[in-house]
Order: C-alpha cells, then structure tokens, then sequence
C-alpha cells in the first residue's frame, strides 16, 4: 500500500469513529432525557417535591451535551466536508439533539409545576397522566433504540403511532375539564396537570421527529406518507 493509500485509510477510520462518538453521545443525551421525563411524572405522581428539583436541576446537563454535540458536528462539517450517508448522519444528529435538549425542557416544565400541585388536593386524574406518559416514555425508548441500531421499522413504527399519544391527551383533556366544571376549587391544580398532559404530548411530537431523521438517515429519503401530525412544536410556556 503506498504512503497516500495508507494516509486516505487513516483518515477514513479516524472519520468513521468520530462519528459513532458522536452517535453515542446523542444516545447518552437521549437516555439523560428519558431519564428527566421517568422522574418528572413520578415526581408529580408522588408529589415528590425534591425528585422535581432534581429533574430541573438535571436540565443543564441535557443543555450542554446539545451545545457539545453542536460543536462536534460543526467541526466535522468544516474539517471532514461529508457526503452522501455520513452527511446525513451529520445533520440528523444535530436534529436529533435539538429534539431532545427540547423533551428535556418539557421535562423541567413538568417538574417545575409539582411544587405548585403539591399545595393543592390531589388530582383524581393524575394516573391518567401517569398512563399518558408511559405511552411517551415508551415511543422516546422505542425510536432511541431505533437510532442506535438503525432499525428504520422500528423508528416508522414510532412515527405511525404518533396518533395515539394525541388521542391519550384529547380524552384527558375533556376529562380534566368535566373535572374542573364539576370541582371549581380544583381548577387551579387540574389547569396545571393540564400543562402537564400538554407537554407530554409535545414530547411525542419530538419523538415522531426523531423517527422522520432515522428514515432519512438510512434511506435518504423523507417519508412521504401524510404526516401523522401538527409541525414542530413550540417552547414551553
């Protein structure tokens, strides 16, 4: 092999690993960010108020593994000038922690609200939440899993469902104002789980996101099938 080959292999090898750090980076993101979403809604559910400090707490962790895996992927963008699928991963990865830095500040909205509920009577609603939340949790582990492996029917099976966290927050939202109507004095602290169950749903919007970056990334193609939802959600309140 000559001196060249030798130098174009070296550096090939030393791109591709740049690239799974940087996809394992977005993985340990991913699993700090499910990790703040788990503990938010079992913070509310036991109305564990230092739980919730924790999880706002946690946040700035998400934040600068978002703004280091900024930095990488524009320093592989300016010195590797990739193409094709190595392109591709580049830019989902930037996408994808966008998405998740965003469920770790719907995770901090929901922590941040417990101190507020935890001066109020419990809400006769909150497993409901609790149930809308395992649905999320279990689509934001299902498409991470999927960005890992590269599985892209797993990542559509994530996007196809998307309707079904959006069903789980409709019927929740017609309860916890049948709820709110019947109780007036509840009002206050059934508003604020409504906030809840607002954010959870944004939540899975995010995931539906992640999945449409997994399809790209491995066909290099966007799905063309009618979007199972809304555009990309706003910040927090």
């Amino acid at each position: 092999m000559t001196q060249q080959g030798a130098g174009h292999q070296h550096i090939v090898k030393a791109f591709s690993e740049e690239l799974e750090h940087l996809a394992g980076d977005v993985a340990t993101m991913g699993g700090l960010a499910e990790s703040m979403v788990s503990d938010a809604v079992e913070a509310v559910v036991k109305r564990d108020g230092r739980l919730a400090e924790d999880v706002v707490e946690r946040d700035k962790q998400v934040d600068t593994y978002h703004r280091d895996l900024e930095r990488q992927i524009i320093r592989l963008l300016a010195l590797r000038q990739p193409m094709a699928t190595d392109l591709r991963s580049c830019i989902a990865a930037l996408k994808i922690s966008s998405d998740l830095e965003r469920v770790g500040d719907l995770a901090k909205s929901i922590a941040r609200r417990v101190r507020v509920l935890n001066r109020s009577e419990p809400v006769a609603l909150t497993k409901s939440v609790e149930r809308m939340a395992r649905l999320v949790q279990s689509q934001l582990h299902e498409v991470l899993d999927a960005y890992a492996t590269g599985e892209i029917e797993r990542a559509v099976g994530v996007w196809e469902r998307d309707d079904e966290v959006d069903e789980h927050y409709n019927s929740l939202f017609r309860e916890l104002i049948t709820y709110m109507m019947e109780d007036p004095k509840m009002i206050g602290a059934a508003a604020h789980l409504l906030f809840v169950a607002k954010n959870l749903e944004r939540m899975g919007d995010h995931a539906t996101n992640i999945a449409e970056d997994i399809h790209y990334v491995v066909t290099g193609k966007e799905l063309t099938a009618e979007r199972p939802r809304g555009p990309r959600p706003e910040a927090p309140e």
